[in-house]
């Protein structure tokens, strides 16, 4: 399955919206959306790429499917007639060849199982239909979670990040794709650069307990929250500062 972030859709909006909604339109890029073809976002969450295939196919052209209710009602709100169901990404709830293209967006790494979940984008994609997927590349640094991750490594060398995570690395995404039977498979590498206007802006969304870094926060002390808040303060330009955060994607055809 895809994990389940059991928050409230604005709060990973505030966490990772303002990274995902600005990669969304490179992404659906790269693989390929026009009008006139039918999609599905996998793990859809609060629904930042769900917006990006809404303009480029319209709602009643576009599915998605999530395991967490709080953001499938957020995409239902915001697109009525989006059909949105919750599912695993193992278990795809549509027939076969039901899709032109099949889309997930900064979730193969939270999957149970990857090359299951990507066979089952491949299913209920058309026969030599688009499957594409991308992920933050937490394995050198690039991602927009690095930082953080650095400075709990300088208080905690036993801290657990997220770079060992499926293809969260060069290269490791396309292997994920071929074990999966993707055919032509391809990768890229995408960017996206988010103005913080505060360390606070920057910081703030780390203690709403979303994803790994969230959950982190949450296990320390008092203490240990302010060592890390002040760690992250001094590894950080002076505000306001721009980040650039890098994706790497894979794409290929069912």
């Amino acid at each position: 399955m895809i994990v389940s972030f059991q928050v409230e859709a604005v709060a990973y909006d505030r966490f990772m919206g303002r990274y995902s909604s600005p990669l969304a339109p490179s992404f659906a890029d790269f693989a390929g959306i026009v009008k006139g073809i039918r999609v599905l976002d996998v793990g859809c969450g609060p629904g930042a790429l769900t917006d990006e295939l809404v303009r480029r196919a319209g709602q009643t052209s576009v599915a998605a499917v999530d395991p967490t209710q709080s953001f499938i009602a957020a995409v239902q709100e915001h697109h009525p007639q989006v059909d949105v169901r919750r599912s695993s990404a193992e278990q795809i709830p549509f027939e076969d060849d039901t899709f032109d293209a099949t889309l997930a967006q900064l979730v193969v790494h939270f999957m149970e199982d990857p090359v299951v979940g990507l066979r089952e984008m491949a299913r209920v994609t058309v026969r030599h239909g688009t499957v594409a997927a991308c992920v933050w590349d937490h394995g050198s640094g690039g991602g927009p979670l690095s930082i953080f991750w650095q400075a709990a490594h300088v208080l905690d060398g036993y801290v657990r990040d997220e770079s060992q995570l499926p293809g969260a690395r060069q290269g490791h995404l396309g292997r994920l794709f071929r074990d999966s039977g993707l055919e032509s498979v391809e990768e890229a590498l995408l960017a996206v650069s988010v103005e913080h206007v505060s360390f606070d802006d920057w910081w703030e969304p780390y203690v709403l307990g979303v994803g790994p870094a969230g959950k982190y926060v949450q296990g320390l002390d008092g203490a240990g929250r302010s060592q890390l808040r002040e760690q992250c303060r001094r590894m950080l330009p002076k505000a306001p500062f721009t980040l650039t955060a890098e994706a790497w994607a894979a794409r290929g055809l069912a």
